[in-house]
C-alpha cells in the first residue's frame, strides 16, 4: 500500500517544492496548488512527502481517494460533500479514480489560507486520452465510453500548465516541471488592519455578534441584517464562495432568535445551510445561552436570560417547498444558496415580511448573475425595502489567491453572456444560426464563455460537470443564434432514443438507462416498450440573453433547429440510430411545469405527453414532458401518448395530482391537439342538465362532469369558451375533487354555496356547446313559459 509504508527521500524534489510553496502561501495568506503527475502509487507516495515538506500536522491533512490505508484522514470522492464548510491545511485530491469537475470545485474550497491543494493526476500528456469512470457516466446509451472525448481534461491540463501559483511535478521522472511561483511570492500579507471588523455604534445585535465576524465585509452584512428586526424588509447578500455569507446569516439568526424571533432557514439541501447553524450555536455558546438543539429535525430553540426560560425564539431549517408553506408561522426567513433555487420558489418566499437572500455570485450550485437577472424584477416590484450587501474580502485566504482564480478559470465559474450593448440590436431576422461543435468551443475561449454563461442562466442548478458534458459527451450538441459574432440565444440538445430491443426491454423491466430521459419516462411510467426506438433530441437547456428577451429569439432558434433536424441526424456520422432512419423523429422537452413555460413550448409546437405525479424536492414543481414530431415515427409516438395522457389524466388529477396548480393543469391540457370525444348516455345528460339549469347536484354522477370538463379544457377547440376563473373551477372541483370550502376560498367566491352555483353556470355553456338534441330536450323543462 502506498503512503503508509513509504520512506520519504531526504533529497525528494517534492519535499523541497512543498516547503517552498507552503512558505509562499503562508507569507501571502493564500493557497498554492501542487500537481503530482504520473503513476498513481508514485503520486500517493509523493503526496505524503509533500505533507511532510510543508510541515502540515497529520490531523490537518485530508486525502480524497478511492484507495484506503492512510495515516491521514481519508474521504471517498462520493463523500466529499461532508467536507463543505470545513478547512484543512493540506487537501489531496486523487484524480486517478472518482474524479469529476464537481469534485474539483468542492475540494479547492477546503484548503485554508496558507495551505496547499495537491492534485494527483495521470501523466498530463496522457490524461486527456485516458478513459475514466467519469467518461463512463458521460457515455449514455446507445453510446459507449469510446465515444467520449477528453476535451475537458485537455483544457484543464492547459490551465494547469499555464496558471500562476500551480506547481507541476513529473513523479515518474522525478522532475519539477513548474515551480508554482507567482509575482506576489516575495510579499508578506497582513490582512488584519485592512479587513478587521468593528462594532457599529448603534448596533442592535449584541456586540459579541460583531466580534465573531472575521472581516469588515462580514460585519457590514450582519449590520444590514439587523433590518430584519422590522419590516417589510428584504436584504440581499451577494458574494463569491469563501466570503462568509452563510456565517453572517448564522450570526444574524442567533441574534434574532435571542430577541424572541422565529427564524426559518431554507436552502436547496440542509448541507447548504449547515454553516448557518454552526455559527449560530457558536454565538449562543459565547453568550452563555442555553439551547435545545434537535439535530435530526434541524431546530435550535434559544433560552436567553439568567432564569433559563425559553422566550420562544428559535432557528429551524425546512426544504424550500415546506418553507413556502410555513412562511406565515415565521418572523424572519433566511434563504441560503438562493441562486440555486428556481425563480418561482424565490418569488413565493417574498410572501415573508422579513426575508434575506444569500447568493453565490460565481458558484457550482447556482450563479448570482442568474439570480439578479431573473429574480430582481420580482424583488424590486414588491413591497419590501431592499438592502444590498456585497462581500468581497475572502475569509479563509487573502485576495488574489491563485487557487481560487485557477478554479474559476478551469471550471468557468465566472462565465457570463456578452454585455448588453453588444447584443441589444439583435432580432430573429438578423441573427445568424450556428452550430457550435465542442472543438469550436475549445478553440475559442471567448465563445465558450459566452455560450456557457447563457446556459448557466438557463437553469438554476448548472454545475461544473455540465462543462465537461458540453465538451465531451457524445450525445450532446449545441445550437445558437449570434449577433455580430456574439451569442444571443443558445440551445443545448441531448440525443435520446435509437435504443435496441434488448435495452428497451430492460428499461421496461425497471432498469435505468442513463441520458434517455424522455424514452425512460414514456417507457417506465407510461408502459410503452417501443418509446425508445425513435430517435429524438431533448432540449436540455434553452436560454436567450436577458437584454433581448421577448423578441422571439428563443422561438426562432427552435424553428431553425427543427428545420435542420428534419433533414438529418446531427450526430448520425458517429452512430447510426437503431431501428430508425438517419433523421430525427422528434424534439422534446422535460422541465418543472409553470403556466408560462408550458405556454412557451406549446406556442412552439410541442404537445403534452406526461405530467409527473411527484414534485421536485427543490423546486416543488411537477414536471411535464412535451414533444414535437418531425417524422411519421415521431407522430405515431406523440399521438399515442397524447391519447393515453387524456385517458388517464382525470384519474391522476383526482389522486396524486390533486394539489397541482390549476393553471399548470390548464396549460398542460391545452397543449394537446385534440380533445377527447364525449359520449354520455341519456341519463348522464339529464344529470348534467339538471345540475346546470335546475336543482340537480354535481355529486349525482361526477364522472359525466369530468368527461365534459376534459372536453372543454383539452386542446384548442374550446379555448376562450370559458373564463380563466371558470376553467380553474373545473380543474379544482371537477377534476381534482377538492372540497367546496377550499375551492371557494382559492377562487375568491363569497361562500361554498356561491361556488356550487358558479359550477352549474359554467356547465351551462358546455351543455349548449356539446349536448346536442338530447340535452336540448332535457333543458326544455327549465325554459321559462309564457
Amino acid at each position: 500500500m502506498p503512503g503508509p509504508s513509504s520512506a520519504p527521500s531526504a533529497s525528494s524534489p517534492v519535499r523541497a517544492l512543498a516547503a517552498s510553496l507552503s512558505a509562499a502561501a503562508t507569507a501571502t495568506d493564500q493557497r498554492r496548488l501542487l500537481v503530482l503527475s504520473g503513476d498513481r502509487d508514485a503520486g500517493l507516495d509523493a503526496a505524503f512527502e509533500a505533507a511532510d515538506g510543508a510541515g502540515v500536522d497529520d490531523s490537518d491533512v485530508t486525502v480524497v481517494t478511492t484507495r484506503e490505508g492512510f495515516r491521514f484522514e481519508r474521504v471517498s470522492p462520493a463523500q466529499a460533500d461532508s467536507l463543505l464548510g470545513t478547512t484543512r491545511g493540506l487537501v489531496v485530491c486523487d484524480a486517478h479514480e472518482g474524479f469529476s469537475p464537481n469534485l474539483l470545485g468542492r475540494l479547492t474550497g477546503v484548503a485554508d489560507g496558507g495551505g496547499l491543494f495537491v492534485l494527483l493526476t495521470p501523466p498530463l500528456c496522457e490524461w486527456p486520452d485516458r478513459r475514466t469512470d467519469f467518461d463512463d457516466r458521460l457515455a449514455v446509451p446507445p453510446f459507449t465510453a469510446e465515444d467520449v472525448t477528453g476535451r475537458f481534461r485537455r483544457r484543464l491540463v492547459d490551465v494547469l500548465r499555464t496558471h500562476p501559483g500551480v506547481a507541476v511535478v513529473d513523479v515518474d521522472a522525478g522532475v519539477v516541471r513548474r515551480d508554482g511561483a507567482t509575482d506576489g511570492d516575495d510579499r508578506t500579507t497582513d490582512r488584519t488592519g485592512e479587513t478587521a471588523p468593528s462594532v457599529p455604534p448603534t448596533a442592535a445585535f449584541p456586540r459579541e455578534t460583531y466580534e465573531a465576524c472575521r472581516t469588515r465585509d462580514q460585519a457590514r452584512a450582519v449590520a444590514a441584517l439587523e433590518r430584519l428586526g422590522r419590516g417589510p424588509e428584504a436584504v440581499v447578500v451577494e458574494a463569491d464562495r469563501g466570503r462568509g455569507k452563510s456565517s453572517a446569516a448564522g450570526l444574524a439568526a442567533a441574534a434574532l432568535a435571542l430577541d424572541g424571533r422565529d427564524v426559518l432557514v431554507t436552502a436547496p439541501r440542509y448541507r447548504n445551510a449547515r454553516e448557518v447553524f454552526v455559527r449560530a450555536l457558536a454565538l449562543f455558546e459565547t453568550l452563555g445561552v442555553t439551547v435545545d438543539h434537535d439535530e435530526e429535525r434541524h431546530v435550535v430553540v434559544a433560552a436567553p436570560g439568567g432564569d433559563g426560560n425559553a422566550s420562544g425564539g428559535r432557528i429551524r431549517y425546512l426544504r424550500p417547498p415546506e418553507a413556502t408553506d410555513q412562511i406565515d408561522q415565521s418572523d424572519v426567513v433566511l434563504v441560503d444558496e438562493a441562486a440555486a433555487l428556481p425563480v418561482r420558489v424565490l418569488t413565493s418566499l417574498l410572501d415573508a415580511e422579513r426575508v434575506a437572500f444569500f447568493t453565490t455570485v460565481h458558484g457550482y450550485e447556482g450563479a448570482g448573475r442568474g439570480f439578479s437577472v431573473r429574480f430582481r424584477d420580482h424583488l424590486l416590484g414588491g413591497s419590501h425595502t431592499v438592502t444590498d450587501v456585497r462581500l468581497d474580502d475572502p475569509i479563509r485566504y487573502a485576495r488574489g489567491d491563485p487557487v481560487e482564480s485557477f478554479v474559476f478559470r478551469a471550471l468557468l465559474l465566472d462565465a457570463r453572456p456578452p454585455v448588453a450593448p453588444l447584443v441589444d440590436e439583435a432580432t430573429p431576422a438578423a441573427a445568424d444560426y450556428e452550430t457550435f461543435s465542442p472543438e469550436d468551443l475549445l478553440a475559442d475561449e471567448h465563445r465558450l464563455r459566452e455560450a456557457f454563461g447563457l446556459l448557466v442562466l438557463a437553469h438554476y442548478r448548472t454545475e461544473p460537470d455540465d462543462l465537461a458534458r458540453l465538451l465531451d459527451a457524445p450525445n450532446l450538441t449545441l445550437r445558437a443564434l449570434t449577433h455580430e459574432g456574439h451569442v444571443v440565444s443558445v440551445a443545448l440538445l441531448a440525443r435520446e432514443g435509437g435504443l435496441d430491443a434488448e435495452t428497451r426491454r430492460q428499461m421496461y423491466d425497471g432498469e435505468r438507462v442513463r441520458g434517455n430521459m424522455l424514452p425512460d419516462v414514456l417507457t417506465s411510467q407510461c408502459r410503452d416498450e417501443d418509446a425508445g426506438a425513435p430517435v429524438g433530441y431533448r432540449v436540455m437547456r434553452i436560454a436567450t440573453h436577458h437584454a433581448v428577451r421577448s423578441r422571439g429569439l428563443g422561438s426562432a432558434l427552435l424553428d431553425r433547429v427543427r428545420a435542420e433536424f428534419r433533414e438529418t441526424d446531427p450526430l448520425g456520422d458517429r452512430l447510426v440510430p437503431v431501428e430508425s432512419g438517419t433523421g430525427v423523429d422528434w424534439l422534446g422537452a422535460g422541465y418543472g411545469a409553470t403556466p408560462a413555460l408550458v405556454s412557451f413550448w406549446r406556442a412552439n409546437g410541442f404537445r403534452t405527453l406526461y405530467l409527473s405525479t411527484s414534485r421536485n424536492d427543490t423546486s416543488g414543481e411537477y414536471s411535464v414532458v412535451m414533444l414535437d414530431a418531425l417524422t411519421s415515427g415521431g407522430e405515431a409516438l406523440r399521438d399515442r401518448h397524447t391519447r393515453w395522457f387524456c385517458d388517464r389524466i382525470a384519474g391522476v388529477l383526482s389522486d396524486p395530482l390533486r394539489d397541482a396548480d390549476a393553471d399548470v393543469v390548464r396549460a398542460s391540457l391545452r397543449a394537446v391537439d385534440e380533445a377527447p370525444t364525449v359520449t354520455l348516455t341519456d341519463r348522464e345528460w339529464r344529470v348534467v342538465v339538471d345540475a346546470s339549469f335546475g336543482p340537480g347536484l354535481y355529486t349525482a354522477d361526477p364522472g359525466a362532469f369530468r368527461r365534459l370538463a376534459l372536453r372543454a379544457l383539452v386542446g384548442p377547440k374550446h379555448e376562450g369558451l370559458l373564463t380563466p376563473r371558470e376553467e380553474r373551477l373545473l380543474v379544482l372541483k371537477t377534476l381534482q375533487a377538492r372540497p367546496w370550502p377550499i375551492v371557494a376560498d382559492e377562487l375568491d367566491y363569497v361562500s361554498p354555496s356561491r361556488c356550487m352555483k358558479a359550477l352549474g353556470e359554467t356547465y351551462q355553456s358546455l351543455v349548449e356547446r356539446e349536448g346536442g338534441e338530447t340535452a336540448a330536450g332535457f333543458r326544455k323543462r327549465y325554459e321559462p313559459t309564457d
